[in-house]
């Protein structure tokens, strides 16, 4: 088992930045890729950010690329994503999620999943 909790979210207005922070415990973090998934109301749930075991191999969904930054630390059990210049269509609930094997893209192919953190950008 691997539990994960993500903070960070809250209201912010448009332009302005947010860092959320998704710390796991558990099973070995490093054995897991991570990523960041959003959904807003009425939508699907959609990967913004990935990142591999090791951090050395990310991707971005295009609307965020250039302006969120997912990164790290196995050493302490944590993943973050920096996120700027940040837009109302932004506005989701941000979910982290474990992966040990399958597509990056595929949302059941997730392990684990954080219980979400809310991001409200205003306009």
């Amino acid at each position: 088992q691997v539990q994960l909790v993500e903070s960070g979210g809250g209201l912010v207005q448009a332009g302005g930045s947010l860092r959320l922070a998704c710390a796991a415990s558990g099973r070995t973090f490093s054995n897991f890729a991570m990523g960041w998934f959003r959904q807003a109301p009425g939508k699907e749930r959609e990967l913004v950010a990935h990142i591999n075991w090791s951090g050395g191999g990310t991707y971005y969904e295009d609307s965020v690329k250039g302006r969120f930054t997912i990164s790290r630390n196995n050493a302490k059990n944590t993943v973050w994503l920096q996120m700027n210049s940040l837009k109302p269509e932004d506005t989701a609930v941000y979910y982290c999620a474990a992966l040990r094997f399958g597509s990056i893209w595929n949302v059941t192919a997730y392990d684990y999943w954080g219980q979400g953190t809310q991001v409200t950008v205003s306009s």
